[in-house]
């Protein structure tokens, strides 16, 4: 059912030219656009913001669930970050607004030997990514994108930004943060991605160095 990545190596590169002063920030095989291409799985959930509620698990000392008005209360930071979707486009200088990542894990008790942490997500998402990784000063639990609120189609109310990795690492609609003591596969690493995800490296897919892109992303929906 989910043969996003063997549908990606067998299609054809876009290609389009780039100023030269760009180029060290466009990483290989990737397009550069200004417009925000919208890809997800499944519908955009809707939600009852006096109902919703994060919820942070696994390898911590204890449990504990954050409301929106908790998370808006906490000190919050701005980013400017390029973006880099697997699906080979990429955008430069997105705004962020959001709390630190790195900010919000000193509120956890987070047990010395969690090392990975898994992002669950509507609808039925999750990705894995490095604690180690998180620690970066541009990685984000996000709230607002170019001075206003996420709109739906772009993660309403909370996700994830993790500018260095593709896209997919960066989950629409964070929900739960379980730590994990052991790494293990998310949705789409189960699913033919690579585990890492460093656009620089082009790990695109597992078991590939170099695959074919594809140019689907130029149909799809744009903000």
């Amino acid at each position: 059912m989910h043969n996003k990545a063997e549908r990606l190596k067998k299609s054809k590169a876009p290609q389009a030219p780039v100023d030269e002063h760009l180029k060290h920030r466009l990483p290989p095989g990737q397009m550069l656009t200004d417009r925000f291409p919208i890809l997800h799985e499944g519908e955009v959930p809707v939600y009852d913001m006096a109902k919703w509620r994060l919820k942070v698990f696994g390898a911590v000392e204890t449990p504990r669930e954050f409301t929106m008005d908790e998370l808006l209360a906490l000190p919050q930071t701005s980013v400017v970050c390029d973006i880099h979707c697997v699906t080979r486009w990429s955008k430069f200088d997105t705004r962020w607004e959001g709390v630190r990542f790195r900010d919000f894990a000193k509120l956890l008790n987070i047990r010395a030997d969690a090392k990975y942490v898994m992002f669950h997500a509507d609808p039925d998402y999750e990705t894995n990514v490095p604690l180690e990784d998180l620690m970066r000063d541009d990685v984000l639990l996000a709230f607002r994108y170019d001075g206003k609120p996420l709109t739906d189609k772009h993660g309403y109310p909370l996700r994830l930004i993790v500018p260095h990795r593709y896209f997919w690492k960066s989950a629409k609609w964070l929900r739960g943060i379980e730590f994990m003591t052991e790494d293990r596969p998310g949705f789409w690493e189960r699913n033919g991605f690579h585990n890492d995800a460093d656009p620089f490296l082009e790990q695109r897919f597992s078991g590939e160095a170099l695959p074919i892109p594809e140019d689907e992303w130029t149909r799809k929906e744009f903000d």
